[in-house]
């Protein structure tokens, strides 16, 4: 625990113990000594909040984030390759490990500083600016960010330094719009999705109202998820009515999406998840993900397990340029769509060969953390992503502009 020191250490150190499979409950326990022992040692209050997140604590994990914020909105992450060439601010919002994006796990060995300034919702800018010499907007597209987009969109407009995401791009990736966004591009396919209140849905359940009226032209099965639920919380694949009715028991939202389910699944009967980041239009591949159930987590898809799935995942990204070939008119449409700079897709591929999309966002997570001797193909492919975003990062502190 000593190595933490009373520094800020980000998400990093504790994510790479959570994959090694260390016990984070006494990690947190001393982390909550020692921010006793310094109570107003802000970091120190951060980092147990960060722990307690990734123990999914998250009520208490948010009630001592929001306690350490009231001491401080700023936090300095320092480049692990000193000196830095380049210090990032970025801005984001109070919230769980979904609502920012977790650059920290991507840049962890570049000489990229980074600041994280997390916006009030007030006056976005209470604190002083640190000095930078790029921006990126890192908070994702939850609905309450709304009046924040709107805001930032002025104050940025003029920014002295390139801002990377742009506000007003932010919203492409909620849910409902990105299927809307990306409809009729030849070789990609992404369902509909809309937006259902629980009473629409009780009433589908009642048989008062027939699902037809809510998703046009489908039957069950469904996907059902509140309308903030990211990482699979509360995701279900719904039959019937009478599991309309069950979900609802014990979910407690008022809105949801819903969207027609697909199946995906290929010859062998197993599904295949795929995350792509794209960096200033170039698309570089993050993981492959294989499991026998249709919603994917790499941590329990079995690839840890397996290594045949390993090593198809190692030929997935060691292939990955004919993959380019095969849906670049698809990724090319989605970067320039969105306007984002940086941004993720998770997808599949459809029995037809169209490109299935799940999600495109920015703060998911890319890392390098696995076990070399269980996945000795995936630090050289990350690496290629980090050293692209750090090159664009330079490039934009030369230019003084984004592409976008």
């Amino acid at each position: 625990m000593t190595q933490f020191d009373n520094k800020f250490i980000g998400l990093v150190p504790l994510l790479r113990m959570s994959i090694n499979g260390d016990d984070l409950r006494s990690t947190c326990q001393n982390l909550l000594t020692k921010a006793a022992d310094n109570p107003e040692n802000s970091n120190l209050w951060m980092n147990l909040s960060t722990a307690m997140l990734c123990i999914e604590q998250r009520d208490i994990g948010l009630s001592i984030q929001s306690q350490a914020l009231e001491m401080s909105r700023i936090y300095h992450l320092a480049a692990a390759i000193q000196p830095a060439k380049l210090r990032l601010l970025m801005l984001m919002t109070p919230g769980d490990l979904a609502a920012n994006t977790p650059l920290d796990c991507l840049l962890e060995n570049t000489d990229i500083d980074l600041i994280y300034y997390y916006l009030s919702s007030g006056d976005p800018f209470a604190e002083s600016i640190p000095d930078h010499d790029a921006l990126m907007v890192a908070f994702s597209e939850l609905e309450e960010n709304d009046s924040l987009i709107d805001t930032l969109s002025q104050r940025l407009k003029d920014w002295p330094h390139p801002v990377i995401n742009a506000p007003l791009c932010i919203p492409s990736t909620r849910r409902d719009n990105a299927s809307r966004l990306l409809q009729d591009i030849p070789g990609l396919f992404i369902p509909s999705t809309f937006r259902v209140s629980r009473a629409d849905l009780i009433s589908v359940a009642n048989a008062k109202l027939p699902l037809s009226e809510l998703i046009a032209n489908h039957d069950f099965p469904i996907i059902l998820r509140p309308l903030d639920s990211h990482a699979g919380r509360d995701l279900v694949k719904i039959e019937n009515t009478a599991e309309i009715t069950e979900y609802l028991s014990r979910i407690e939202d008022s809105m949801f999406f819903l969207s027609k389910f697909i199946d995906y699944s290929g010859e062998d009967d197993q599904f295949r998840k795929f995350r792509i980041a794209i960096i200033d239009g170039t698309p570089f591949a993050c993981h492959m993900a294989i499991s026998s159930h249709w919603m994917i987590h790499y941590v329990n898809a079995g690839m840890y397990e397996d290594a045949a799935k390993r090593n198809e995942e190692r030929q997935f990204m060691e292939t990955f340029d004919s993959f380019i070939l095969r849906h670049a008119t698809a990724l090319t449409e989605i970067h320039q769509r969105t306007g984002l700079d940086y941004l993720c897709i998770d997808c599949a591929e459809t029995a037809s060969g169209e490109l299935l999309i799940f999600e495109i966002d920015h703060a998911m997570i890319v890392h390098a953390m696995d076990n070399e001797a269980l996945f000795p193909h995936k630090r050289l492919h990350i690496e290629k992503i980090s050293s692209a975003f750090r090159d664009y990062l330079l490039r934009l502190a030369v230019s003084g502009t984004t592409s976008s």
